[in-house]
Formats: structure tokens, sequence, C-alpha cells
């Protein structure tokens, strides 16, 4: 065997024991509201089919404990809020790399797993048959905080407070109700309508007149001012796909992700 084939053949086995370079997954995380655990669920999974070599995990929370953490420097790389006031307070304090952008509106409704809660109304709580009503912890959920609007509204509040069980997010409430440990709640329309809840005890929807508008938005964080994988997935949320999962779980009204 010649000097050159001799050299030639060492190369291809050294190369052959050299591994490959593996190309790292970019990768994400994001802090969502708990009401937009089904409708997130799937704009990730839509997302991740079109970008196959990047990962999105979400954790889902109460939009005010979130704030929270970020501010003590959580490794978040977007914030979705059930209240755009939330990602506006993180804005002022200078830990964002976005302007808060609106993604949708949302909205309370009444949910029960055993009553036919079509037919109730929030005058109906009044009743001494519902001695566990579940809403969201108002200290931190802005869910909460419009169920609570809502009851005062509705002249309730008197009689329904004593047997109110707060949940640490609209996602915890609901599943008070699911449990039994509540028999009716209030809870988000982005939940309610998810085929699991909605095949059980129905859902009545609670004027909107009775409590302030629930306007969500979501900013990407000042850790990942330079993740192009952050921008390219508040984008998307402008994207067909994403508008039309939105609107899916009921985010009515929902503007352009770039309007402020």
């Amino acid at each position: 065997m010649s000097m050159t084939a001799r050299v030639f053949r060492c190369l291809m086995f050294a190369l052959a024991l050299t591994p490959l370079p593996v190309v790292a997954k970019e990768s994400i995380t994001i802090a969502a509201a708990a009401d937009l655990k089904f409708a997130m669920d799937d704009i990730v999974t839509a997302f991740e089919q079109a970008h196959p070599a990047d990962t999105v995990q979400v954790i889902y929370g109460s939009s005010g404990k979130f704030t929270t953490q970020i501010e003590q420097g959580a490794p978040f790389d977007l914030f979705f809020a059930a209240d755009i006031r939330y990602p506006q307070a993180l804005a002022q304090a200078g830990l964002t790399a976005s302007a808060p952008a609106r993604f949708g509106t949302g909205r309370i409704v009444l949910w029960s797993a055993t009553e036919d809660a079509r037919k109730l109304t929030l005058q109906d709580l009044a009743k001494p048959q519902f001695r566990r009503i579940a809403i969201a912890n108002p200290e931190h959920a802005p869910y909460g905080v419009r169920a609570v609007q809502a009851l005062k509204a509705a002249g309730v509040w008197a009689s329904v407070k004593p047997r109110l069980v707060y949940g640490e997010n609209i996602g915890q409430t609901a599943q008070f109700v699911q449990s039994g440990n509540a028999q009716v709640g209030i809870i988000a329309l982005a939940l309610a309508v998810n085929p699991a809840l909605a095949s059980k005890g129905g859902y009545a929807p609670i004027p909107d007149t009775l409590y302030d508008p629930l306007v969500q938005g979501f900013v990407i964080t000042r850790r990942a001012a330079h993740d192009p994988l952050a921008a390219t997935f508040a984008h998307f949320i402008d994207a067909p796909a994403a508008q039309a999962i939105l609107r899916r779980y009921g985010f009515a009204g929902a503007p352009p992700a770039g309007a402020h």
C-alpha cells in the first residue's frame, strides 16, 4: 500500500471516530397567565411545527405572581398576562425588551361541573344551595378582580363573600369546581370552552358591562433582548394560525399583537 493510501486510510479512520457536531436546539421559556393554558398549548404546537428546530416551554400561573418573579430576576423570555397592566408595569421599570402588546380580551363566565350553568345568573349565587363558590384570588389574579367587580355590580357580594373559595390563579379556580370542592365558579371563558370543561355543566357568560375590560398583553423580557427566537415567537402571535386559535378560545376582539 502506498504512503498516500495509508495516510488517506488513517484520516478516514480518525474522522469515523470523531463525533459529528450536534446542532443545538434553540429554546425559550414563557410565563403565561393560567387562562391561556389551552390556547397557548395549541399555539406552541403550531409554532413548533413551523419551527421544528426550536422548543418552547410554557409555565402557567397568576399574572401578579409572575410580575413579581420577573422583577426578582426569574428566567422568563416572554410574559403573557391576563391584564396588560402587568407588562406595562414591567416596561415602566425597564425590565422589558419590547413595548407591551395586546393579544386579546378575556371574558368571565359562570361554570359548574354538576349544575346546568347555562341557566344560572349571578343572582342565583345568593341561593344557599351554592355552599362554595370559586373565584381566583383578587390579590394577584386579574380574573379574581373582575369576579369581585361583577358580584358587587350584581348586588350579591355581601351574601356570596362568606362562601367564596379562592384559587391561586384561574386554572386552579376551575380545578376547584371540577373536583367538586365548589359547586360553581367564575372562570375564564377561554377555559370553559375547552371540551373537557364545556361537556360537563356548561357555562353562562357574565355581561361584560359588570366588570372592567380585561385587555390581555405580552412583552419580551429584558433577559431575552437579544434572543432571536423570542422575537420570532412574538411575531408569530400576529400570524393567522395563532390568531385563529385565540379566537377559538374566546379571546374576542383580539387586536393585532403590535397594537398598543
